[in-house]
């Protein structure tokens, strides 16, 4: 039986709450990103993890309340973004899972690299971003939100320790971490797809 925590002002579903960060977690891919976060630190000497976290968190609260106001300005409802972060979400288990790259931003250097490009878009990128909006067609805000701030602590730990976590893990542990959250984020990319085009029809 499902624990949910029942207040006046919030609905707190445990359940919701854990599968939202696997999601996040797994389309931030931060563990599999230590690469590219590694050398980020080789080329600019430093990176400030706790502004990389906060900004990045900062940028996806702040999707999720004014997303929805964005589609409604232009015309798209909730579900049809869904869909359409379904797909985003499917191909980037493609990536994962297969080692491919379908689409690669700019990891150009940047004035400053805690923001660009590792706030954004390393962390908070079009793949979090559009999962965000679909999660919310389907979750509860307030368990999102909490699984965003369980993300950006997890973000956090990970860039401060990210030379260790190479070291301990290797290369191969990295690229088998990737494969298994590429499977995951494949089944949860369907069952977005399939709910909320089952919402659309109806």
């Amino acid at each position: 039986m499902r624990r949910i925590l029942k207040t006046n002002a919030m609905q707190l579903d445990f359940k919701q709450i854990f599968t939202a960060f696997m999601v996040l977690f797994a389309v931030i891919d931060v563990v599999g990103n230590i690469p590219i976060i590694i050398d980020l630190r080789k080329k600019v000497g430093h990176i400030q993890s706790e502004k990389a976290s906060l900004i990045a968190g900062i940028l996806m609260i702040v999707f999720l309340f004014v997303g929805k106001s964005l589609l409604n300005l232009i015309g798209i409802d909730v579900n049809s973004f869904a869909v359409a972060g379904a797909f985003v979400i499917f191909f980037i288990a493609l990536e994962m899972i297969l080692g491919i790259t379908l689409y690669k931003d700019d990891e150009s250097d940047a004035v400053n690299a805690s923001v660009f490009p590792l706030a954004f878009p390393l962390i908070a990128g079009p793949g979090s971003l559009t999962t965000l909006l679909s999660l919310r067609a389907e979750f509860e805000i307030e368990n999102i939100i909490i699984a965003v701030v369980c993300n950006v602590i997890v973000i956090y730990v990970v860039l401060k320790t990210s030379a260790k976590i190479e070291r301990i893990i290797g290369k191969n542990g990295i690229s088998i971490i990737r494969k298994v959250f590429g499977v995951i984020l494949l089944a949860i990319a369907v069952k977005l797809f399939a709910h909320n085009i089952k919402m659309l029809l109806a």
